[in-house]
């Protein structure tokens, strides 16, 4: 709801089920309650709420497709209960069009901070970036370009010179990307930081520290089962406790 007033666009909510001969009892309660839900909150947002049929994860991606961003919810907090084959996961590694995780214990309001982007200087990077400016411009927040640098342990005090030489190679490519979103979106503050550590507690941590209202982090769109997600972006579901959009470069 949230996005839709910001971005003045209209919220499409569903509820999917595997088998129409068995919808269960309560699967047009849940979509009523929900339709009943959005007309009290979002006066003016064209909104709807309807029944889809077939495998969640896939039925999901597909209903998404033509859409602006996906948003699912996560239960519960931890490695505990996202496990390899969550429907979260499935969806934020199928989907076409940015993918945005929810904690189920998240309330917009309560958090005031940027818009944090994980930068890791692959080619994943240039959709994520577009994303996340945009979010943070509709926010009328500063946007945040964090990386993390990480320094094998081989090279660690044997050869601090390659050491500085990775940090300031990582510093010089941030700011490059900062200063192309500068220009790109010039009433937008734009940050960067860069953190040195593993990349998954370093970038929840840096969303932590800054009360971020959005992590936003590149992805690869990949078919499911046959992949995974990344290390990184499973960690970030794993551990993040704000919302995260998974962005794929589709390129």
């Amino acid at each position: 709801m949230q996005e839709a007033r910001l971005r003045g666009e209209s919220l499409y909510v569903v509820h999917v089920i595997e088998d129409q001969e068995q919808p269960g009892p309560d699967a047009n309660a849940i979509v009523e309650e929900a339709a009943e839900y959005l007309a009290e909150r979002l006066e003016g947002v064209e909104h709807s709420a309807s029944i889809l049929v077939g495998p969640p994860a896939a039925t999901l991606a597909r209903s998404a497709a033509d859409s602006r961003m996906l948003v699912v919810g996560r239960r519960g907090d931890g490695l505990r209960q996202l496990l390899i084959g969550s429907m979260c996961e499935a969806v934020a590694i199928t989907a076409t069009v940015p993918v945005v995780v929810v904690p189920e214990r998240w309330t917009p309001g309560d958090h005031l901070g940027p818009v944090i982007v994980g930068v890791d200087g692959t080619d994943r990077d240039s959709a994520a970036l577009a994303f996340a400016a945009e979010a943070a411009a509709v926010r009328k927040q500063p946007l945040r370009l964090v990386h993390v640098w990480y320094q094998p342990a081989i090279y660690s005090g044997d050869l601090p010179s390659i050491g500085e030489e990775w940090w300031q190679t990582a510093k010089h490519r941030l700011e490059c990307l900062a200063d192309e979103l500068r220009v790109a979106y010039p009433d937008l503050p734009v940050e960067t930081e860069i953190r040195s550590g593993r990349p998954v507690p370093e970038v929840v941590a840096a969303a932590t520290d800054a009360d971020a209202q959005l992590l936003v982090i590149g992805g690869r769109n990949r078919r499911w089962p046959a992949k995974l997600p990344g290390s990184v972006t499973r960690g970030l579901l794993e551990q993040g406790d704000r919302p995260l959009a998974v962005v794929h470069d589709l390129n």
